[in-house]
């Protein structure tokens, strides 16, 4: 077996596979296969091995068919996501197939047999097998690799491809034209292996390939070898026929400059989100990568973007194809491009409601939505998108997946797409469609896109934490960049970054970023918004929890410095945040909500805080200006805490100390200041009608609320937290 490849990574560990039961190495086979994507996909291929199994009934020992259950992603599955299943159950399901079919049926017959699949199941195990479990069984290898490479499908996608298949590979590989996935496939295969019993893999047409060996470090090896293969014949035809240079037809336009890119991406990505965002939000990446900026500024991209992909994996995304807009990226015309995105767009709805009223039976699903998921722009690169950040990051790396296969393809030969009929097959299988109705129901702020600015500390960074939990998209924002940085990767660590790998070009890092912003400077809000918009391509809500206490001095008289801090950061500052936003949410064209932090002492008059309570009391009104100002697209509200001490940012150990002086609380300079902090709390608490102290976290709930649809007829309010002052009651 070859060890040394030039064009995928021979990973396997002895040490570390002889550690494992068998089970165990089907899962590391399958890590080590899913961790590199020129293997396969994110989410697709599929693995298998026949082991020995103890019938929990009857003590005999059984062959069972260990194989990657429905909807798993190998770089990232556990034994979880196998299905096991009694391998001679499943080749006797052969018979209720064949008895359905020759009836006629044999659609239906593919779909009824998902079903029978749990007749077969050993122990009871819930995981879902996968539509390709057939091939896995009836193939006559224990280990079985089902591959989705980039180099294989372009071989698949070719017009030549039995050619092909033979020419790359001589008798070791067979073919079998496009099929999909299921009973028939699989025995088709059997019946090729039977007729060609020298052969270790199959080329699937318009698909990837499967191998098997009987050994599962073999098997490994040989579908790496497979590939290797494939890739270096590619490559030096590739060569030959001008390399880079000659690509897709030869360059016709050149790469943006990344500042200019950036600048046009500000310009239209909100914009373009309101567009696409038809039924519900969607969210961007940005692929801007040298692979795809080789394809989008060719002169066949065109041509080769209109036939759509051909791989099932990669349309399931990516959907039929993608829309294309042909703009000229040397005029920088941002206000071309986005008259050219409108009429693309509107042709691509009609476009899509043809294909669909072409091809649909009478028992297909409903049209989905009929706005693109991946948009391709000269000099720029590709917009995908998704319902999260995960997806469109997934939907990226397909569509520059199929990039790759196109770019093999038109090298050894003539690149062909799967027909159309087929694609709407595959789109809307009855299948597919029940998969997606058992999907769990998405989180209370899933597909939105919140800032909070001021997530560095105290109550942004908690109201950061509880609207990621609740699945919003997270920009923390802060005068405090490492602050802001370190909120955004605690929540990605905790929530996690998605199933998508972020690769060269691919915008965006997960479910949060950290972004720096001065809110007294109108230039780096702007700056840190168009961020944002490149990050997940716009905003919904921003919550403005930053705020500034800058007090009295020792004898209570506010020096002329001190008096205009308050106002710059406390009123100046979300009033610039809200206007520089309004010009987004207008473009964008979404409802949005915008929450600004006010205080109690809004409606308090007290002694030693004359600026901050007269700031907080502009403050509230800038509320209700807002609103006024915002609607009705956007609802603005204001959260009003009370004496938030602990976790708080407003309350350094001096600002502690001087508040116990002040109420006379007795305390010691030497203790701590945990200590310290939690007297003055307690003081605050017993002046409330609850006697609780206040949190952060309590703080956090009412940004919740009214960023949510539960208070979504509420705007112009200000919502107090305060444990109950009857000194702040509303008059």
């Amino acid at each position: 077996m070859k060890r040394t490849f030039s064009h995928v990574n021979y990973l396997w560990d002895d040490t570390k596979a002889a550690s494992l039961d068998p089970v165990g190495r089907l899962v590391y086979r399958s890590n080590l296969l899913g961790s590199d994507q020129r293997i396969t996909n994110t989410g697709g291929g599929n693995t298998s091995s026949k082991l020995p199994g103890r019938d929990p009934l009857t003590g005999d020992e059984v062959e069972v068919l260990w194989v990657k259950g429905s909807g798993g992603d190998l770089r990232t599955s556990t034994r979880a996501n196998y299905s096991s299943l009694y391998q001679e159950r499943l080749t006797g399901l052969r018979r209720a197939y064949l008895a359905r079919a020759d009836r006629g049926l044999k659609s239906a017959a593919e779909d009824d047999m998902v079903g029978m699949y749990a007749h077969a199941t050993f122990n009871l195990n819930p995981r879902a097998p996968s539509i390709d479990t057939p091939l896995h069984s009836f193939l006559p290898g224990r280990h079985v690799d089902h591959m989705h490479p980039n180099a294989i499908i372009a071989i698949a996608a070719s017009a030549g491809c039995e050619r092909l298949t033979r020419e790359v590979f001589g008798g070791r590989m067979a073919y079998v034209p496009w099929m999909r996935p299921g009973f028939e496939l699989g025995l088709a295969m059997q019946d090729i292996v039977a007729a060609n019993p020298g052969v270790t893999a199959i080329m699937m047409g318009q698909h990837g390939f499967i191998s098997w060996d009987e050994d599962d470090r073999e098997c490994y090896g040989v579908t790496l070898g497979f590939i290797e293969e494939a890739a270096a014949y590619i490559e030096a035809r590739y060569a030959e026929k001008g390399g880079d240079a000659a690509a897709f037809g030869g360059a016709r336009h050149a790469p943006m400059g990344e500042a200019a890119c950036r600048g046009v991406l500000a310009s239209i990505l909100p914009w373009l989100r309101g567009q696409v965002s038809g039924e519900r939000n969607l969210i961007a990446t940005v692929q801007g990568g040298a692979g795809v900026l080789r394809f989008v500024n060719s002169r066949d991209a065109a041509r080769l973007a209109e036939l759509g992909t051909s791989c099932p994996d990669h349309f399931l995304r990516t959907k039929i194809k993608p829309l294309y807009v042909d703009w000229d990226p040397k005029s920088g015309d941002a206000a071309a491009l986005k008259a050219k995105l409108a009429s693309g767009l509107e042709q691509y709805r009609e476009d899509y409601a043809a294909y669909y009223a072409k091809c649909r039976h009478p028992d297909s699903p409903a049209m989905r939505d009929p706005n693109p998921t991946v948009v391709l722009i000269p000099g720029i690169g590709l917009i995908a998108w998704g319902k999260d950040k995960s997806e469109s990051r997934v939907t990226a790396e397909f569509y520059t997946a199929a990039v790759e296969v196109m770019r093999g393809a038109e090298a050894i030969d003539r690149y062909v797409a799967l027909p159309v009929q087929e694609a709407f097959d595959i789109e809307y299988w009855l299948l597919e469609e029940a998969k997606l109705k058992r999907m769990p129901p998405e989180r209370e702020l899933a597909r939105q896109v919140v800032i909070v600015v001021g997530a560095g500390s105290g109550i942004g960074r908690e109201t950061a934490h509880r609207l990621a939990g609740e699945g919003a998209l997270v920009a923390c924002a802060d005068l405090n960049a490492g602050a802001a940085l370190a909120t955004a990767g605690e929540i990605t660590e905790r929530h996690g970054a998605g199933i998508g790998v972020a690769g060269e070009g691919i915008s965006g890092c997960g479910p949060a970023i950290g972004l720096a912003v001065d809110v007294t400077d109108r230039a780096s809000i702007r700056a840190m918004l168009d961020q944002v918009a490149y990050a997940y391509g716009g905003f919904d809500s921003i919550c403005v929890t930053a705020g500034v206490f800058a007090p009295s001095d020792t004898s209570g008289h506010i020096p002329d410095d001190r008096w205009p801090v308050n106002f710059a950061v406390n009123v100046t500052g979300s009033y610039l945040v809200a206007d520089e936003a309004a010009k987004t949410w207008r473009e964008q064209g979404l409802p949005g909500s915008l929450v600004l932090t006010t205080s109690a002492n809004a409606v308090v008059a007290k002694r030693g805080s004359l600026a901050y309570d007269a700031s907080k009391a502009a403050a509230n009104h800038l509320v209700r200006e807002l609103a006024i100002e915002l609607a009705p697209l956007v609802r603005v509200n204001g959260v009003a805490p009370a004496t938030v001490v602990q976790g708080s940012a407003m309350f350094p150990r001096e600002r502690v100390i001087g508040s116990l002086a002040k109420y006379n609380i007795p305390y010691s300079g030497d203790e701590a200041t945990e200590a310290l902090v939690g007297k003055l709390a307690r003081f605050y608490a017993e002046r409330t009608l609850t006697k609780v102290p206040i949190t952060t976290a309590d703080q956090a709930e009412a940004y919740f609320l009214l960023v949510g649809r539960r208070l979504g007829k509420t705007t112009g309010q200000i919502i107090a937290v305060d444990g109950g002052l009857p000194e702040a009651f509303l008059r």
